[in-house]
């Protein structure tokens, strides 16, 4: 087994492909091994005409993904994937395939966590879950798609306060506000989202994916309303990226102290 492939993990339950990030020593936050396996995961599901639905978990019981792999852009190491970096984080957010995806969050769900959750078409979450995007926080935003997703998917006037205090919410809050379908006991997440899975998989596999791709209004594989967003995100992260406050956030985190803001 090569490091990409015990990055991710990827077995079949019936009709049902189940990818798992596999660094729990490291949170599973993502690196460019994860981006590789998940993305390739991911097309493969779509190809395959046998698989019918995907459920994407993080392996332990401590975190679904930390989000990105602070000490592999410490290291300049490339998160995406080398040969489709237009999947985007984790080879899975900016990654459309047809078939019904579904997030098994069995842990902390924080900044790119959260991002693959609300990537997600459904996500079931172990009571214990947490969820937030707290980028400001860093001097960032929720480069992942978080940003613009949040407010599609929350009350406006909600996801603008999770956007803007960047503080989490737990599972159960996350239930309230309609941004995932089910809370389950902890330790159960995954097996809750392969019978949700199940329930989809009885349909009709033809007309469930025409469902989806009508529902997200894409056609090959884009879905057209949110090509403005990602270009209007990548705008804004270049000319954040280049601030002083961008450098300050990461440092003062390493350096265990509060940040001083200079708004430049």
């Amino acid at each position: 087994m090569t490091t990409t492939e015990a990055a991710a993990l990827v077995e079949r339950r019936g009709n049902v492909a189940v990818i798992t990030i596999n660094r729990p020593e490291a949170r599973n936050a993502v690196n460019g091994a994860v981006s590789i396996a998940v993305g390739d995961a991911l097309a493969a599901a779509q190809d395959d005409p046998e698989v019918r639905a995907v459920v994407i978990t993080g392996a332990g019981d401590k975190s679904f993904c930390a989000g990105a792999d602070l000490k592999a852009i410490a290291r300049r190491e490339n998160l995406y994937h080398p040969e489709h970096a237009e999947w985007g984080f984790a080879g899975y957010v900016h990654h459309f395939i047809d078939k019904p995806t579904i997030a098994a969050v069995n842990g902390t769900a924080l900044g790119g966590g959260t991002e693959l959750a609300l990537a997600s078409d459904l996500v079931v979450a172990d009571e214990g879950a947490i969820f937030g995007l707290p980028e400001v926080k860093r001097g960032l935003v929720a480069a992942a798609g978080g940003v613009f997703r949040i407010v599609d998917q929350l009350p406006r006037n909600v996801a603008l306060e999770l956007l803007f205090t960047g503080e989490p919410i737990t599972a159960a809050d996350a239930l309230k506000w309609g941004v995932i379908n089910q809370v389950v006991a902890d330790g159960t997440a995954l097996e809750a989202a392969l019978a949700l899975a199940e329930r989809v998989t009885v349909n009709a596999p033809l007309a469930v994916q025409a469902s989806k791709r009508v529902a997200y209004g894409a056609d090959d594989g884009v879905i057209t309303e949110e090509e403005g967003k990602w270009q209007r995100l990548l705008r804004e992260v270049t000319t954040l990226l280049r601030s002083e406050d961008a450098r300050e956030g990461p440092l003062a985190f390493a350096e265990k102290r509060q940040p001083v803001w200079k708004a430049r």
